[in-house]
């Protein structure tokens, strides 16, 4: 069988690849087709909510399965009254919210508010509080906020209409830094602004790169291999330097920096954009995740291990050191052999020996049902040529 290397193109292109199946193409986009609803009950017979809605909000609220429905109910008609009480309440709106003690909308309304106006809310089944500010004053306040330069100890801002204030958020201790305090001067000057403290500032929630991990670049999806200070390691056929990389929400994480294949089979990608380096690899629940210590070079003989995002967590031996492996679009040189399976989509994955990184994945033979061989390019070279360090733990 003729050796393939771990990448993903057009469609066509998969069908030719020997020992690959199509394993691990990208997810597939969302079917076009219209499902006919004639069948499907209407809204008004629907459940409220999932069972497992249902469930969660019995586990975080502490409610019954009646008191969950109840609730689900109330929100609807909430939301349903609440363009309707806006409407009502004119220029003297100051905000909404359901109340989930009184189970209703609550309606803020200033007290240039008429007794009719406060009674026709009332009358469409909400609650009236009478506030100081507008709902337009207090969104101008915060329209001013969002012009300042705040320092990273503010969390944010945002305009709360129980509290009838623009709430500003700070990591605590850190309400005394002086440009905190700067902060909120500025701020307080916009408008009426109360101050609040949280453990810790907002961050982004994109994953941090992880050796096996998939990402994708244009109609690629390979895996990354290791982080290194400033982005990760990974295949050089995956992607030329420049081009985009998206990780695995879809998010941008940077751009392929360097790249070089054949001859060689290397790249690396930085990292920004919410994303970091993690010095892990990723044992796919099959064994814990591995933490990366160092790049010490395992023998020949010696157990390897590789991780990537289409058959995950694989293991065998190295069979030989810097060998020329001759694909389709030529040679590449100083590879390592071994005796582990991989597929499609596993290229620029990870091989580690124990804690010690030894390579990136870049093709072979066979596939992970029937066995086969893989190549990987050694990390260390990689980390020479660009001038790169290993992220340790």
């Amino acid at each position: 069988m003729r050796r393939t290397r771990f990448k993903h193109v057009c469609l066509a292109a998969l069908l030719t690849l020997a020992g690959l199946g199509g394993a691990g193409t990208l997810p597939a986009a969302a079917s076009g087709g219209g499902a006919t609803a004639s069948s499907s009950p209407s809204a008004t017979d629907a459940a409220p909510a999932s069972a497992a809605l249902l469930a969660g909000m019995r586990q975080e609220f502490g409610l019954t399965q009646e008191q969950a429905v109840a609730r689900l109910e109330a929100e609807r008609d909430a939301t349903a009254l609440e363009p309707r009480a806006r409407r009502t309440a004119g220029a003297a709106y100051a905000g909404s919210w359901f109340d989930a003690a009184d189970g209703r909308l609550t309606v803020a309304v200033t007290s240039q508010s008429s007794q009719a106006t406060r009674a026709a809310i009332r009358a469409q089944g909400a609650g009236v509080r009478v506030v100081e500010h507008s709902a337009r004053t207090l969104d101008a306040a915060k329209s001013r906020v969002d012009r300042l330069s705040a320092p990273p100890a503010v969390g944010g801002w945002h305009v709360d209409p129980a509290a009838n204030t623009v709430v500003v958020t700070v990591v605590r201790g850190k309400i005394s830094d002086n440009d905190v305090q700067r902060f909120l001067a500025q701020a307080r000057d916009a408008g009426p602004v109360t101050v609040e403290t949280v453990a810790s500032a907002p961050r982004t929630f994109a994953a941090g790169t992880v050796g096996g991990d998939p990402y994708y670049t244009g109609n690629v999806r390979c895996s990354i291999g290791f982080s290194v200070h400033g982005g990760f390691v990974t295949a050089g056929h995956c992607g030329q330097a420049g081009a985009g990389v998206r990780g695995w929400d879809g998010s941008y994480i940077g751009n392929f920096q360097g790249s070089s294949f054949p001859d060689n089979d290397y790249a690396w990608v930085n990292v920004g954009s919410g994303w970091w380096t993690v010095p892990v690899v990723l044992g796919w629940g099959t064994v814990s995740d591995q933490l990366v210590r160092g790049s010490a070079v395992a023998p020949v003989g010696a157990s390897v291990c590789r991780s990537g995002s289409t058959t995950h967590w694989h293991c065998g031996t190295v069979l030989a050191k810097n060998e020329t492996v001759n694909y389709s679009q030529g040679a590449v040189h100083q590879m390592t052999k071994t005796s582990v399976c991989a597929e499609g989509g596993d290229s620029g994955g990870s091989f580690i020996s124990g804690d010690q990184a030894q390579g990136v994945t870049s093709g072979g033979w066979g596939n992970c049902s029937g066995g086969g061989e893989t190549w990987f390019q050694p990390v260390n070279e990689i980390l020479s040529r660009y001038g790169l360090t290993l992220h340790t733990y």
